[in-house]
């Protein structure tokens, strides 16, 4: 792809949060590079538009579409760059897409830079979506990177949207909030995978509604809090209707890191069944042991069930 916004560093964080190869996306993208428009494309059954009145997007898909992709990554490659996007997707009855949005931020100086994307689902009657979105943070280890990722979605009847979201490592800071409103056969699935070192600190608070009678959500949280870092999960599940609901937080502490959990569950349908499970500790000793009968080391050890943990 060739493009003056697309310098080294923009190419190598593309690479890393989205499927790009070096020569152009497979389906439909706007990739945005320090505040800017750099590439865009739509297609037949896929609109993207500028937002009027705010940066940022509108993505419309139409009624019927599938087995399409779109792609809007965000790179922040300077220092002293504050970016902030709003991203509306408007998801037509039946339509079943994928949508990859992932956000990077690479700085060389002590500067801090910042993306903040806030972006709005409407899913119609039916429709489904994949929602893939991964932060890396990369550079010199004295820079200061921020990631302050929004998400609201709303589900109409009987729609589907899964969201698998990840954050390993490289972002010092970062507060992380979803807000969902899930209707009548609706069902929500979120899995989020979180890795944080040294002085990095993480806050993530999921809110979701569950309005409409079958509707369901399934939250999956796991986490690794490594050096001298911070995680605070917070969630509540509201129960209006007849529903189910499960979240599940799950974090390993490693070094001196600190992670703190505070569920919640709100019930006002007696047919509402709500579920919560949280757990937090270091690696068990047996499995590290397991694997250095396997010829690791214990850091090698460690690195492996990390890995599984958060796959």
């Amino acid at each position: 792809m060739a493009n003056e916004n697309i310098d080294k560093d923009t190419e190598a964080l593309l690479r890393e949060i989205s499927d790009y190869d070096g020569s152009e996306f497979k389906g439909v993208y706007n990739i945005r590079v320090n505040c800017k428009k750099a590439e865009r494309k739509s297609s037949e059954h896929i609109k993207i538009e500028d937002l009027e009145g705010k940066p940022g997007l509108s993505i419309k898909i139409e009624p019927g579409t599938k087995g399409e992709t779109v792609y809007i990554p965000a790179c922040v490659t300077k220092a002293g760059v504050e970016d902030l996007t709003y991203n509306d997707f408007y998801v037509g009855e039946g339509a079943d897409v994928t949508i990859v949005a992932g956000c990077g931020v690479h700085t060389e100086t002590g500067e801090p830079a910042r993306h903040n994307g806030i972006h709005r689902f409407f899913l119609g009657k039916n429709s489904r979506v994949l929602y893939l979105e991964k932060h890396v943070g990369t550079g010199t280890k004295n820079s200061q990177r921020f990631i302050d990722p929004v998400t609201e979605a709303t589900l109409e009847e009987g729609s589907y949207l899964e969201m698998d979201t990840s954050q390993l490592g490289g972002v010092d800071s970062t507060k992380r909030k979803t807000k969902c409103f899930v209707g009548k056969g609706a069902q929500l699935v979120i899995k989020e995978s979180l890795l944080t070192d040294g002085e990095d600190k993480v806050e993530t608070d999921f809110y979701v509604e569950m309005n409409g009678d079958d509707s369901s959500v399934n939250l999956i949280s796991r986490s690794v809090a490594r050096g001298n870092s911070k995680q605070h999960y917070a969630s509540n599940i509201v129960g209006n209707a007849k529903c189910s609901g499960h979240s599940e937080c799950d974090a390993i502490l490693a070094d001196h890191g600190v992670v703190s959990a505070s569920p919640q569950l709100t019930a006002a349908n007696e047919d509402a069944s709500l579920i919560h499970e949280a757990a937090i500790g270091k690696i068990a000793g047996e499995q590290i042991l397991k694997l250095r009968t396997l010829g690791l080391t214990e850091e090698e050890a460690e690195q492996k069930i990390i890995e599984g943990f958060l796959r």
